[in-house]
């Protein structure tokens, strides 16, 4: 098969996919916004993998779905899990507890905020991780100048995780706050709330895999999710299955389902 990989980089994990793939006997090509053209070209492969949800594959991966092309993931559920509001009620309607939230322009935010609502934690309205993240740990320390609309959260204080699942796999391990899925974890043997809230997760969207990121409150216990993504580096995958086999050939599965 002709296999198309959206992303922005060729190294990382699309680079291991493509590797598979090409093993596998698939003839595979990773398209980075240096080469990506939304046109006819594209259509003269089988499927397309989406990699990253930035709003450019986006965007290719709504123009091949259009055209009868699969995209895998689905286009308008990795669109979800990109928009920062979107994604957290998508959460609250699934009944997960999430943080409250607070949105609006620094100027109203800073009139109607009071100190009990602090920490609070922006987070850009589209994108996940930790990137363009920022704690705000008093009323005196929120100082923003932009006109942009900002999002806030009531920053949890207590046990921060990183939750994976591959089909019916799952593996948790413990992070540092505020830490990105690369840097180092400590993988625990189960959590049957976290498990719990991942299944209720991957069956809502029909899920091959995708991870959460959770933490358990210190002072009440209670389980809140903070963010998704659809499509993970698997960075800190601790079991012995290798993620980029199992994750490669439920993409081919889900093709031929799909197709069929």
């Amino acid at each position: 098969m002709k296999i198309g990989i959206l992303s922005k980089r060729k190294g990382h994990f699309a680079g291991e996919i493509q590797k598979y793939l090409e093993i596998k006997g698939h003839e595979v090509k990773i398209l980075t916004a240096d080469d990506l053209n939304v046109n006819e070209m594209l259509l003269k492969r089988d499927f397309y993998i989406l990699k990253s949800k930035h709003l450019l594959y986006l965007y290719a991966g709504y123009f091949l779905e259009a055209n009868m092309i699969p995209v895998i993931p689905n286009t308008n559920i990795s669109y979800i899990h990109k928009n920062r509001v979107e994604s957290y009620f998508s959460m609250k309607k699934l009944g997960l507890l999430c943080p409250k939230i607070y949105m609006g322009t620094f100027k109203t935010l800073k009139n109607q905020l009071q100190e009990s609502n602090f920490p609070l934690i922006s987070k850009p309205m589209y994108g996940s991780g930790s990137k363009g993240v920022k704690v705000y740990n008093s009323l005196q320390d929120f100082n923003v100048r932009t006109n942009k609309y900002l999002y806030l959260e009531n920053y949890i204080k207590g046990t921060h995780y990183l939750a994976y699942f591959i089909e019916n796999e799952i593996c948790i391990c413990k992070k540092r706050p505020l830490s990105n899925e690369h840097q180092e974890t400590e993988v625990i043997e189960s959590d049957k709330e976290i498990e719990k809230y991942l299944i209720k997760w991957k069956e809502k969207y029909n899920l091959l895999f995708g991870h959460l990121d959770l933490v358990r409150e210190t002072n009440t216990n209670k389980l809140y999710v903070v963010d998704a993504g659809t499509f993970p580096e698997f960075s800190n995958w601790k079991h012995d299955t290798d993620p980029i086999s199992k994750v490669c050939d439920l993409i081919l599965k889900e093709y031929r389902v799909v197709k069929n």
